[in-house]
């Protein structure tokens, strides 16, 4: 299971800059630790390399946001599944969310699996609709 990661500057680009009605978010790829403190935008994280199903930038999500006694919460609407095809994806350990439509390309979350994950030409990764996404309390 994957370990939930908020960065510190997101809560304020989720208040004064993005949409989460309108905007679009991305999922991005990476085998080097994020720093929560430090990294504010898609720029300051080391994708790994696009090709084989994997692209630049990362796999599209849809969201959901929405306010419940104070606590505002930016959920995944569906799974996104990344499969490999001709060839190798990553290896990659985190996942990190991001908002694809503000230019600066600002870092919400990531996920830390634990370990490092290579798919296999044919395998597929998938990240599932049940994740919170980002949390203002």
């Amino acid at each position: 299971m994957a370990t939930f990661n908020k960065y510190q500057n997101g809560v304020g680009v989720l208040v004064t800059t993005a949409n989460a009605s309108t905007d679009s978010f991305k999922f991005a790829l990476t085998n080097t630790t994020p720093n929560a403190a430090t990294h504010t935008v898609l720029a300051d994280i080391s994708q790994i390399s696009s090709g084989n199903g994997y692209a630049a930038g990362g796999s599209a999500v849809a969201v959901t946001g929405g306010e419940s006694g104070g606590t505002y919460t930016l959920s995944q609407d569906s799974t996104v599944t990344i499969t490999a095809s001709g060839g190798s994806i990553g290896p990659f350990r985190y996942v990190v969310f991001y908002d694809d439509t503000v230019a600066s390309d600002p870092l919400f979350s990531y996920f830390d699996y634990g370990s490092s994950i290579t798919l296999a030409d044919g395998e597929t990764f998938d990240i599932g609709a049940a994740s919170t996404l980002f949390t203002v309390i």
